[in-house]
């Protein structure tokens, strides 16, 4: 059974493609499963003075569950489609961030911490962010933010746990034991949860050149019994399921046999193939 639990829109700004593209190019190239998972909308910063292209406007947020609900009873017995939200985490905004998750029936949700107050680690807009930054401290902050999030209860999945290296600023090999720690600390935080984390191919496209997240991470989460999933974090319906091969690959080298899918909210645990 080959799945893709993390895919992006035309909603949200910055990808392309139609939901309904996306479910159909599932079905092109064998998927099972096909997790439909846009960006929920801003919530801590105006949209309209913010970066543009951010997130959907929160009046498309109906429409998207809307349509995506619809996708999944049209294409049943064709490929399973699974409606989902990536919902940010920002501290300080917990209920707003609970109203959204509650208003709607997901299959799941992914909590992915972005925002760092109002920089977003992950957009290449804002690089510059980093200048003049103890790179240690900002990992401290992003990663006490991974553990609030899982904290939470929110979320189904959590998302790229380590994208704050995603354009490749790293703490001095001198700190490493202690940036490990940090890890760990997030999978603690995780497992005590009880959530699931993702395997995000797209890590490989990026300065970093490797998965969210690393083999390192990947193998505490295993020892501490998180179970995980994959997700290709597709922008564009053509990128679907890219690079899930080697994601899945690293998975079974690492002794992983089954991943986690979602339905309502529950977990339901399938072979890795």
């Amino acid at each position: 059974m080959l799945i893709d639990y993390h895919t992006h829109h035309e909603r949200c700004g910055h990808a392309v493609g139609t939901l309904e593209q996306y479910v159909q190019r599932g079905i092109e190239i064998g998927l099972s499963q096909i997790g439909l998972s846009d960006h929920m909308p801003l919530l801590h910063v105006d949209p309209a003075t913010y970066y543009p292209e951010m997130a959907m406007p929160m009046e498309e947020l109906p429409r998207y569950v809307e349509e995506a609900f619809a996708l999944k009873e049209k294409y049943r017995g064709q490929i399973e489609v699974r409606v989902g939200l990536e919902g940010d985490y920002i501290e300080g905004w917990e209920q707003e961030i609970e109203k959204i998750v509650k208003a709607y029936p997901w299959d799941y949700v992914i909590g992915s911490v972005h925002f760092l107050g109002e920089w977003d680690v992950s957009d290449f807009r804002q690089v510059h962010n980093w200048e003049g930054q103890n790179v240690f401290a900002v990992y401290e902050r992003y990663y006490d933010a991974v553990a609030k999030a899982a904290k939470t209860g929110f979320y189904d999945i959590m998302g790229h746990l380590d994208v704050i290296k995603r354009f490749g600023n790293h703490p001095d090999i001198s700190r490493q034991e202690e940036t490990i720690r940090l890890e760990h600390q997030a999978l603690s935080a995780v497992a005590e949860a009880g959530v699931a984390m993702e395997l995000n191919a797209s890590g490989l496209s990026k300065p970093c050149a490797e998965m969210f997240p690393s083999r390192r991470m990947l193998e505490a989460a295993l020892q501490i019994g998180i179970p995980l999933t994959v997700g290709s974090d597709a922008h564009d319906p053509l990128k679907l399921s890219d690079n899930l091969d080697h994601a899945r690959r690293l998975l079974h080298n690492i002794g992983v046999r089954e991943l986690a899918t979602f339905e309502q909210r529950k977990r339901t645990m399938i072979p890795l193939e």
